[in-house]
């Protein structure tokens, strides 16, 4: 089968979208299929080669929100000079950083191949998510030019998302909420086909610490010497994910100042790139616990994969989420997660892999911490609950499987 995906993130765009297109469009090669990705040119680095996987690029406008037009606009016509040469069976679109009109739609079907469109969350979605954090008093969310955008023309854009539910031959959601957020929206047709596919995360890279290996050993006490927290009963608390307002970092230090006040030899690594960093470092030297927070601007996987299983507890307290791989990549890790108990995050995390908090509410956040890092044992064994979970509900081999059935039965 002859697969064409059209997403607006692909390596070395390694955002959610990015990497979960990237190691979809592998495993399904693996499987003996013709992977075609079509994607926006630029983002620095070079594309990663895969045996079965051609990635085509494609010019777009810079400007938010619109990019998401010229994009489509501009993926469509590679798409149809792609399938002159080599037919495609089925177009798979990453929604909604791809914005298709009814019309597009349409041509898209008559002229190429049925096609299936990922819902990876929601525009109106993440405008509500905004409208939270700034309601909860999160920092900056009216400074960055995307967030504004959203705010101001989210409406419009999900236009193109209910062309998407309309007109696509079937809907995957990422997760039950992102379904119920559309069909609560957008009030698709009675026929209405969509199924949920929770997306998996990459169960080679992100792995337990192996207390037997020496040179793991090494690298794990150096990472907890670096972060302060080398000392016997120290605790690594870590908080990975873009520095934007939704995903409540601010809100995260308010929390960590009240659990640092019951034990001040815990610390704080937040790692994630963003407008956010100095408004953020300012608020945590306000709240007295500068010291114990650091902040990291990027990781490469490797590093971020060590990071993730020498902490004691990640923290994750999105605003809005399609679905949120971070949990997951701490669960793959063998560690336990605390994360907010709202939208889709309590349909892979709950009270046998770490705990749920209320969201926005810093004193529930609070409490939830300090219950987790109350008990090694306790942490052990929901760590390894937490890969155990993974392994078997979240992986691309998994996801890979169930496209191969959607595909087969579009039309």
């Amino acid at each position: 089968m002859h697969i064409a995906m059209l997403s607006a993130e692909y390596p070395p765009r390694w955002g959610g979208m990015g990497s979960t297109v990237y190691h979809l469009s592998a495993s399904l090669a693996a499987r003996g299929h013709q992977v075609t990705v079509i994607t926006r040119s630029g983002g620095g680095g070079d594309t990663p080669t895969i045996e079965g996987v051609e990635v085509i690029s494609v010019g777009w406008a810079p400007i938010p929100m619109a990019f998401t037009r010229s994009y489509g606009r501009s993926a469509l016509r590679a798409l149809k000079r792609l399938h002159a040469s080599d037919p495609v069976d089925v177009v798979h679109l990453h929604c909604p950083m791809i914005s298709w009109s009814t019309k597009q739609f349409r041509d898209c079907r008559n002229s190429v191949a049925p096609v299936v469109s990922s819902l990876h969350g929601s525009w109106l979605g993440e405008r509500d998510g905004l409208v939270e954090a700034s309601r909860n008093k999160e920092a900056a969310v009216w400074a960055n030019p995307n967030d504004l955008a959203i705010l101001m023309t989210a409406k419009h854009y999900a236009g193109y998302e209910r062309a998407a539910v309309r007109e696509s031959s079937i809907c995957v959601a990422n997760s039950e909420a992102t379904k119920q957020d559309f069909v609560r929206r957008y009030s698709p047709p009675q026929n209405w086909d969509c199924e949920v596919v929770h997306w998996g995360v990459d169960t080679r890279i992100f792995v337990p610490l192996h207390g037997d290996d020496e040179d793991a050993m090494a690298v794990h006490e150096e990472i907890r010497s670096r972060y302060g927290a080398a000392l016997t009963g120290s605790r690594l608390l870590l908080a990975v994910g873009r520095l934007a307002a939704r995903k409540g970092y601010a809100s995260l230090l308010r929390a960590f100042a009240r659990v640092y006040a019951s034990s001040p030899s815990t610390r704080l690594v937040i790692v994630g790139r963003g407008h956010l960093r100095s408004r953020l470092s300012r608020l945590a030297k306000s709240l007295g616990v500068g010291e114990a927070v650091h902040f990291e601007s990027g990781m490469g996987f490797d590093e971020l994969a060590e990071l993730f299983r020498s902490a004691d507890l990640v923290v994750y307290p999105s605003y809005y989420e399609g679905q949120g791989l971070i949990p997951l990549e701490a669960m793959a890790s063998g560690t336990p997660v605390v994360t907010v108990n709202h939208g889709p995050l309590p349909e892979m995390v709950d009270d046998s892999v770490g705990r749920l908090f209320t969201m926005a509410d810093e004193s529930s956040m609070a409490e939830a911490i300090l219950a987790e890092l109350d008990s090694d044992e306790t942490l052990n064994i929901k760590g390894e609950n937490g890969r155990r979970r993974v392994l078997e509900s979240f992986t691309y081999e998994g996801n890979s499987e169930r496209f191969e059935g959607i595909y087969g039965r579009a039309e």
